[in-house]
């Protein structure tokens, strides 16, 4: 699966009060919407894994995503 992201997206995810919190702009969330369309075209055990040294800001969260 080929990942592919809008220039200039940022994406952050923390932590905060039991909560996860993922924050994008315009170009972040439109990369995260056709990934996780693709993600969902992809077979089962299929995932995409962020962190901040492949995608995210600096000081973020790992999150993996699998399609079940």
């Amino acid at each position: 699966m080929e990942i592919r992201w809008e220039d200039g997206y940022e994406i952050r995810i923390r932590t905060e009060n039991d909560e996860i919190v993922l924050s994008a702009n315009r170009e972040g969330l439109l990369s995260l919407a056709e990934q996780l369309k693709d993600l969902a075209e992809a077979p089962a055990g299929s995932h995409i894994h962020y962190d901040e040294y492949n995608s995210l800001e600096e000081g973020s969260c790992s999150l993996i995503i699998e399609h079940k």
